[in-house]
């Protein structure tokens, strides 16, 4: 790739590196807005380690679809990225279930996992992300 190449190149990644710190933020709005409703809706959901990672995981995919949306994405990307929510507690909970993974384990591998799984999910429509 040559000069040229690279600087046209250049703000396509930094739009395609915006929109995933976009998400990020609209999945945490997500949690701090719908967190307390369910908390209100659920009172012991706290001591539920399956429920709560579910419903954490929603609450950030309404955040996000909301943001994808407003964004102009169409939903089989709205989807994907929402899969991609679920997708780490789905393949951690088993281990959580089998007493091998402590719940802030289980927390922490969830979230940190999403970051990779979410970066899949936007390779997969890279023109859809500004790449």
């Amino acid at each position: 790739m040559n000069h040229e190449e690279t600087n046209l190149r250049r703000p396509s990644v930094l739009r395609f590196v915006l929109h995933g710190v976009e998400m990020v933020i609209a999945m945490v709005l997500g949690m701090v807005v719908l967190g307390p409703v369910w908390a209100w809706a659920w009172p012991g959901l706290g001591e539920n380690t399956t429920a709560q990672v579910l419903v954490m995981a929603t609450d950030m995919s309404i955040g996000m679809a909301v943001w994808m949306r407003i964004r102009g994405h169409g939903l089989p990307a709205i989807a994907e990225m929402s899969a991609a929510m679920y997708v780490p507690f789905l393949v951690l909970l088993p281990f959580h279930w089998a007493g091998v993974l402590p719940a802030m384990a289980l927390m922490t591998a969830g979230h940190v996992l999403m970051l990779p799984a979410m970066l899949v999910a936007m390779l997969r429509r890279r023109s859809e992300y500004g790449w």
